[in-house]
């Protein structure tokens, strides 16, 4: 087994699990404010992007999976669904939680 490869998954693991614990947002806020002014859209649209290539990356591996390619094990396709499945409910998580505040704002009185 590559060894590299489960380094780099766990440490996309251990630094969602800083994400979604509050802990890198500050720091990672911090150095967007400072080197491109916070563009939200354009954070936005590269989080997406980054999903999209995700969702993308993982039905070639599994197309070239299930026309016989002998390049792709199976492992490296479960785990590349597995990535884009839990890039794809954090996406929808944080459209709720946009969509709420949204509607927080909108319910406030003038």
């Amino acid at each position: 087994m590559q060894t590299r490869a489960l380094d780099e998954i766990l440490s996309q693991l251990r630094a969602a699990e800083a994400f979604a614990s509050g802990r890198a947002a500050a720091g990672a806020a911090a150095r967007a404010d400072a080197a491109s002014g916070a563009d939200f859209a354009a954070a936005l649209k590269s989080a997406l992007d980054t999903v999209n290539g995700a969702q993308n990356r993982a039905l070639a591996l599994a197309r070239d999976f299930e026309t016989g390619n002998r390049d792709v094990a199976l492992h490296e396709v479960m785990l590349a669904m597995q990535k884009a499945n839990i890039a794809f409910q954090g996406t929808v998580q944080v459209r709720n939680r946009l969509v709420a505040a949204y509607q927080d704002i909108m319910n406030m009185p003038i």
